[in-house]
């Protein structure tokens, strides 16, 4: 409890309980707990560098936990943020997904990398029984279309 000086009387000792909340700690409190959420939140992403390329169509509304499969450059595959094997790609999506083969599963893939390889990994989803695959990548403005050109 907090306390004040009384001014009036001499014979106490010249504190007198206040009974009062005193709401600057937890408003202190709260705004510390609302700057570590904001420096936190963007570290739940998923945090693998690769060079997307660019599409023009419209985007799809996500799920709140998507299930990334990362496709690097170096053809190494990543599902989240944890490097997985080509080999142990079924089983670790099987434990992500909870065996859920119905889950979407979100495909990035690096431009420098050689549309065969696209190809096997989508191959190699399909054998795994997971058919529904979103391909990810950059949003870019539809250009504005060309106007004709007159001549007098």
């Amino acid at each position: 409890m907090a306390g004040r000086i009384r001014e009036t009387s001499a014979d106490d000792d010249g504190l007198e309980e206040q009974h009062e909340i005193n709401v600057t700690p937890f408003i202190d409190v709260m705004l510390v707990l609302l700057i570590i959420f904001m420096v936190a939140a963007p570290l739940a992403t998923v945090d693998i560098n690769v060079e997307l390329p660019g599409s023009t169509a419209t985007a799809q509304p996500r799920p709140d936990e998507p299930v990334y499969v990362t496709l690097r450059s170096d053809l190494n595959l990543d599902i989240g943020n944890d490097a997985v094997t080509r080999d142990g790609l079924a089983t670790a999506l099987d434990a992500v997904t909870a065996g859920d083969k119905q889950q979407r599963i979100f495909l990035r893939a690096d431009q420098a990398v050689p549309y065969g390889e696209l190809m096997d990994l989508l191959n190699q989803l399909r054998a795994a029984g997971y058919l529904s695959i979103a391909l990810v990548g950059l949003e870019l403005v539809p250009p504005a279309p060309a106007e004709p050109v007159t001549t007098p």
